[in-house]
């Protein structure tokens, strides 16, 4: 029984990378600085995959920007501050909910829309501020530009995206929140 759990497990990992390069894909050409940041309507993906799919799903968000920069050709050093980063962005979404919160998970109420949106904007610093001095040591890199589109990318994209497509997942397609520990 466990070993059928544990293949579910790979394969639902495996589904969720999948997913995320079928959306990073065909945004990839939209480069802000070549080599190093782009415009990522991706990052809707993050508060569905922290609420519903927890660490494996932060796992696979970080994976699968792992994988974009190595076919991108934009691996640098910097992609370990980065893989970090897409990691602990979302884990802070899932531990504020599973852990930290006092109510179940649900954006139903104006209160808990705007304590997820807050997350995700605190989230975005948390990233920005991970791989921005690793990004900074490369000559010729606007600094300031590539910490905003960063900050911008991961708090727009999974506010404007991210939050109707988690509500949607959740009241129309019947998904459950990772449960509380």
């Amino acid at each position: 029984m466990k070993t059928k759990t544990y293949g579910r497990s790979i394969a639902a990992f495996i589904i969720q990378i999948i997913v995320y390069l079928i959306v990073a894909v065909p945004f990839k050409v939209m480069s802000v600085i070549p080599g190093f940041t782009d415009i990522r309507p991706v990052m809707l993906l993050v508060p569905v995959y922290a609420v519903f799919f927890g660490t494996q799903g932060c796992a696979s968000l970080a994976v699968g920007n792992l994988i974009m920069d190595i076919v991108s050709g934009s691996l640098h050093w910097s992609c370990l501050p980065g893989f970090i980063a897409n990691f602990l962005g979302p884990f802070i979404i899932y531990w504020y909910w599973t852990r930290i919160s006092k109510t179940e998970f649900s954006l139903r109420n104006g209160k808990n829309l705007l304590k997820h949106a807050a997350l995700i904007v605190f989230m975005a610093f948390v990233q920005t501020l991970i791989i921005t001095p690793a990004v900074a040591l490369y000559a010729g890199v606007d600094v300031c530009l590539f910490a905003t589109t960063v900050m911008l990318n991961t708090s727009l994209f999974p506010i404007g995206l991210g939050i109707p497509l988690t509500i949607l997942m959740q009241e129309e397609l019947g998904f459950k929140a990772c449960g509380r520990r």
